[in-house]
C-alpha cells in the first residue's frame, strides 16, 4: 500500500550548506495493506516530517513515495488535496474538531467537501459514530463530550470516508492514562476489522500497541521490527 524509497526533507535556513537542515536522510520502507505500524522517535528525529509525507500535507525534497500505486510525491497541490481527504483519515492529538457543530456534523465534513450527498452523509456519519460507540451522542458539541469521547469523534472522522490508511498523531497525547488505554484498545478492534493503522508517537508504551516498530533517529530509520505478538499482549497489559 505504501513504498517510500530514499525519501530526503531538506529545509533551506540560508544560502550556504551549512545552513541546511535535513529532517530526513534517505528513509526507505515499504507498509502492507491492514498493518498496524508505529513510526517511533523522540522529539526532533524526523517523525513528524515523516507523517506530514506520508499524509501527503508536504512533499520530499528527494525521493518517491507511492501510496496505492500512485506516485504522490510528484503530485500537485490540488491533486493532494483529493488524496489526503480520499486516501488518509488523520486522528490528531488535539482533536481538530469544530467547536460550535455537533458530533455528526464535525463527522460528516470530510462527506461535505467529497461533494456526497445531504441524506448519504448524515447515514455514513451515524455509522461511523455506531462504530466508536457513541450513537448516544452524535448531537452533543465538543464541550459537552469527555476527551476521550472527542477523541473517538476524531476517529469516527477519519474514518467515515473509508480510507486507506488511518494516521494517528499522538492520538492519547491529551488523555489521562485511562482514556488512553481505551483509545488505544479501539484502534486494536478498528486494526481487526481490516483497517491499516499508522501511529506516530514518541511512547514506547503507545507504540508497544502496533505490530510493527519503525524507529526513527536523527531523520534515519535507526530500527525496523515486527513485535512478537505474545510480547505485544503482555506490553499491553503491563500498560493496562
Amino acid at each position: 500500500m505504501i513504498r517510500t524509497e530514499d525519501l530526503w526533507k531538506t529545509y533551506e535556513m540560508g544560502s550556504s550548506e551549512e545552513n541546511k537542515v535535513h529532517a530526513l536522510r534517505g528513509v526507505t520502507f515499504d507498509i502492507r495493506r491492514n498493518e498496524y505500524v508505529a513510526i517511533m522517535g523522540p522529539s526532533g528525529s524526523g517523525k513528524s516530517t515523516l507523517m506530514n509525507l506520508i499524509g501527503c500535507l508536504d512533499t520530499p525534497s528527494q525521493g518517491r513515495y507511492w501510496l496505492n500505486g500512485k506516485l504522490v510525491s510528484e503530485m500537485k497541490d490540488d491533486e493532494l488535496a483529493h488524496i489526503r481527504n480520499k486516501e488518509i483519515g488523520f486522528v490528531f492529538q488535539t482533536f481538530n474538531l469544530l467547536p460550535r457543530s455537533s458530533a455528526l456534523h464535525n463527522v460528516e465534513l470530510p462527506l461535505v467537501y467529497s461533494g456526497i450527498p445531504a441524506r448519504e452523509r448524515i447515514e455514513r456519519a451515524k455509522h461511523a459514530l455506531a462504530l466508536v460507540e457513541l450513537s448516544d451522542r452524535i448531537q452533543h458539541k465538543p464541550n459537552e463530550l469527555s476527551g476521550g469521547q472527542r477523541q473517538r469523534v476524531a476517529i469516527a472522522r477519519a474514518l467515515v470516508n473509508k480510507p486507506s490508511i488511518i494516521l494517528a498523531d499522538e492520538p492519547t497525547g491529551n488523555l489521562d492514562s485511562q482514556t488512553g488505554i481505551e483509545i488505544m484498545a479501539l484502534f486494536d478492534r478498528l486494526h481487526a476489522e481490516g483497517n491499516t493503522i499508522i501511529l506516530v508517537t514518541h511512547e514506547r508504551d503507545i507504540a508497544a500497541y502496533a505490530h510493527r516498530i519503525i524507529s526513527i533517529r536523527d531523520g534515519k530509520i535507526a530500527a525496523d521490527e515486527a513485535v512478537d505478538e505474545k510480547l505485544r499482549l503482555q506490553r499491553i497489559e503491563s500498560h493496562s
